[in-house]
């Protein structure tokens, strides 16, 4: 003798059957964020052939790094940086932030030049092949397709910030998809 279907039973299938009929929602923005967390400890020395401690050791922060839908060769970014020593010696010394293409523990080239945190936060959004020529350019190296590149691969592109105290860069941090931590 069959089981009489209970209201339960009938539920779940009206709602999977319903499921499987509409479309798929989507809640703001599809692309993924991608994180840096930032620390002096985490700069490389030119020789990496010591582990000494070469950022600032008393400086963090963190950055977000994110596409804009339908445009694959924008990028934005928000940057916040704490406790950094400010002191700028010799003067004028410059004051810059990057994302470098680099696996962590290895220092690599300026793929995107940021925005200098001023009041410890910064952010903006970067065009590639804006501002080429001159020497306001976001993507130095002038390639074609590096939004792309940082977004689909950030464990191998890192964030730093440098100043005068600290000129080879006072904190860093490798970019990972937010989802992973």
């Amino acid at each position: 003798m069959r089981k009489p279907l209970s209201l339960s039973s009938i539920t779940a299938t009206g709602l999977f059957a319903l499921a499987a009929w509409a479309p798929p929602a989507l809640a703001g923005h599809t692309n993924i964020v991608l994180e840096a967390r930032l620390d002096g400890r985490e700069e490389v020395r030119a020789d990496v052939s010591t582990r000494a401690l070469v950022g600032d050791p008393d400086g963090y922060g963190e950055a977000y790094v994110f596409g804009i839908d339908g445009d694959p060769f924008t990028l934005c970014y928000v940057l916040t940086v704490h406790k950094l020593a400010e002191l700028d010696l010799p003067p004028g010394a410059p004051r810059m932030a990057h994302i470098h293409e680099g696996a962590r523990g290895s220092n690599g080239p300026v793929v995107a030049n940021l925005a200098w945190p001023q009041g410890g936060q910064a952010g903006d959004c970067l065009t590639e092949g804006e501002g080429a020529g001159t020497a306001g350019v976001k993507f130095p190296s002038g390639e074609s397709g590096i939004v792309q590149r940082i977004l689909n691969n950030p464990n191998g592109f890192y964030i730093n910030v440098h100043n005068g105290a600290y000129p080879a860069g006072a904190v860093r941090g490798q970019l990972s998809d937010t989802a992973s931590h």
